[in-house]
């Protein structure tokens, strides 16, 4: 499955880079492709290309805040969940979604 993703916390330092090394690590082990981009305090860092959108089966918001940019995300199935959720069970959680994605593509068909 191929993921984008935006990461971003009250803060924008702790929990928003915690979550993005949960997700890549966890996408890893589920032999996912992931792009995150993180938004905080020093801006914006690994901004997601149109190309990354547009090839991406799903869009997830890791926020606890709100994000700029999602409008880009229209086209493409969105889940949008707390950085607490991610730090706590990110691999549960890309098996979640996974299931989810699949599942929406059998009812199209």
């Amino acid at each position: 499955m191929k993921i984008v993703c935006v990461c971003a916390c009250t803060s924008g330092i702790a929990h928003t880079y915690l979550a993005k090394a949960k997700l890549e690590k966890a996408a890893k082990e589920l032999g996912d492709e992931i792009h995150i981009e993180t938004q905080g305090t020093i801006g914006t860092e690994n901004a997601l290309t149109p190309e990354q959108i547009a090839e991406a089966d799903v869009a997830l918001l890791a926020v606890d805040i709100a994000t700029t940019g999602n409008e880009r995300f229209k086209n493409i199935p969105t889940v949008k969940v707390g950085t607490s959720l991610v730090v706590k069970a990110p691999k549960q959680l890309l098996e979640k979604i996974e299931e989810e994605v699949k599942e929406k593509k059998r009812q199209k068909e």
